[in-house]
């Protein structure tokens, strides 16, 4: 019977989103793709620090672990790095028991395309034009940023995700009207459509998959969402609703006015959190693992 990873959840991750290789890509920027995979093959016995998404990765991982033995999760390489690089990339992976077998190797080509066959429900990558091509392709996808964060290691059995509403989860819809004619025309919007769900955003297919993994437990591991909006009252109905009407719940919601979510981000301690605005990635890189969705009318 061929191979299949049907049913399971499928992360596809650059290596330099799941490891630290900011000092290598130092050497590639400064000189050629020769001299780079020449430093990766003389450090192949030295295990690359863990990077941005490590967390994230090795706890979804972990859901493998189940007494059925069934996975549930499969975390493929997806990267611009070169096959020599790429020998690297493993033997890491291999030292930290990740127990990754599948990679895509492209040697400076965007990979993105190969996500279609892997029916990826997520793409992690520092390289924003290979997410622009996969969010357009439509998988959800984030650039990591390289000096985020590392996530707390005060959740070892409970997976973190929080993300931003409109253009990530929901569609861009109120967040146009927002820009276009500001805060009193967003909420009147949203108020007189508080009943009226919300379009699908590029994470809904990520929060719909990591929903079916919270109902089928695996051992000790859980997982956890929060939903974290610039969004205040009367329009934080509107996306309670949407909410309920695809229902999926998510464990914690935090409607801020506006205020920065850094401070926030940090007392709910993700493993990563998604957003489409530059300015709050910035601002939570600093607490935690982040990554830009650019998606929508802020990253037209």
């Amino acid at each position: 019977m061929p191979a299949t990873l049907q049913g399971q959840l499928v992360v596809a991750i650059s290596s330099r989103a799941l490891f630290d290789f900011e000092e290598e890509n130092r050497v590639f920027e400064a000189s050629d793709d020769r001299a780079y995979m020449q430093l990766q093959l003389q450090r192949i016995e030295q295990p690359a620090r863990a990077g941005v998404a490590f967390s994230l990765v090795n706890k979804l991982l972990a859901f493998n672990d189940g007494r059925d033995g069934q996975p549930r999760v499969e975390v493929v390489i997806l990267s611009r790095n070169d096959p020599v690089s790429g020998m690297r990339v493993f033997r890491s992976a291999q030292h930290y028991r990740l127990p990754i077998q599948r990679g895509v190797f492209t040697r400076g080509q965007p990979p993105w395309r190969y996500l279609r066959p892997l029916a990826a429900h997520l793409f992690l990558s520092t390289n924003e034009a290979d997410v622009r091509q996969a969010l357009a392709a439509g998988v959800p996808a984030a650039r990591v940023y390289p000096e985020s964060a590392r996530a707390s290691a005060a959740h070892p059995d409970e997976v973190r995700i929080a993300f931003d509403g409109d253009a990530v989860l929901f569609s861009d819809e109120a967040e146009r009207v927002f820009q276009a004619q500001g805060l009193d025309a967003f909420q009147h919007h949203e108020r007189e459509r508080a009943a009226t769900p919300l379009a699908p955003g590029p994470f809904k297919p990520l929060l719909e998959a990591l929903h079916r993994l919270q109902r089928e437990p695996a051992g000790a591991m859980r997982i956890r969402t929060a939903l974290v909006t610039a969004r205040s009252a009367p329009a934080h109905e509107r996306a309670i609703r949407t909410l309920m009407d695809w229902q999926i719940d998510v464990d914690e919601a935090m409607f801020l006015g506006g205020l920065p979510k850094g401070s926030f981000l940090r007392e709910f301690e993700p493993d990563f959190f998604f957003d489409d605005q530059t300015g709050h990635i910035e601002n939570a890189a600093a607490h935690v693992p982040a990554g830009h969705v650019a998606a929508g009318v802020s990253n037209g």
